[in-house]
């Protein structure tokens, strides 16, 4: 198993998920202890072309500044053109075996729903996988069912491996998928849409219970 970071308090965001400046929002968030940042660029009025690979370096010079691991979703290519610290991919996106191969100190995550893509994301070299929706969630309309029951399966057939709770979380209910299994918490609407960022920012990093 490769070697992972701290995933407890794991931030994704794209422009369009942010009523304010998302540069703003990121950079409070990175100043309030999140632990990751994966910029997740997709929907309506996403960023294209050459703003998208402007938005996606400012978002990487700001996690450099504050010495936390910038991830890009679904986009190997252009992780590979910014040096990122790594990836992270579904199951329906390219695969990580050759990323992988050619990048073996990179972060790379992956989104799994079965324990059969969990044993396959681990076999190709992931070094955290991601498991939801746990809860209802409005940023991925194609997500499968809820599946806090899966996340506790997980853990207890892999009690060692990083695994980050995804879908629907909030500051209200981060303890109970913790408690349930997850390392980690990641987080778009709660963090990218409140006004208090480092507010909530803290409560995620209090409601860690390892």
């Amino acid at each position: 198993m490769y070697m992972c970071c701290n995933v407890k308090t794991y931030f994704i965001m794209g422009s369009v998920n942010c009523v304010r400046d998302p540069l703003v929002v990121l950079e409070e968030a990175l100043a309030a202890g999140i632990t990751m940042f994966q910029l997740r660029e997709k929907g309506d009025g996403a960023k294209t072309g050459e703003q998208y690979v402007a938005f996606a370096k400012a978002c990487q010079h700001l996690c450099a500044r504050y010495a936390v691991p910038f991830i890009v979703n679904d986009d190997v290519a252009l992780a590979v053109a910014l040096d990122a610290d790594g990836v992270h991919v579904g199951q329906d996106d390219a695969s990580i075996q050759a990323y992988r191969r050619a990048h073996p100190q990179k972060i790379v995550g992956v989104s799994v729903h079965n324990v059969a893509e969990f044993e396959r994301a681990i076999d190709d070299g992931a070094n955290y996988v991601g498991i939801g929706p746990i809860f209802e969630t409005t940023s991925k309309l194609d997500a499968k069912p809820p599946s806090i029951a899966f996340l506790r399966e997980a853990r207890r057939a892999y009690p060692n491996f990083p695994i980050v709770a995804i879908g629907g979380i909030t500051t209200e209910n981060c303890s109970v998928v913790r408690a349930a299994g997850a390392d980690g918490v990641a987080v778009i609407r709660d963090i990218a849409m409140n006004e208090n960022v480092a507010q909530t920012v803290e409560k995620f990093n209090m409601s860690s219970i390892g």
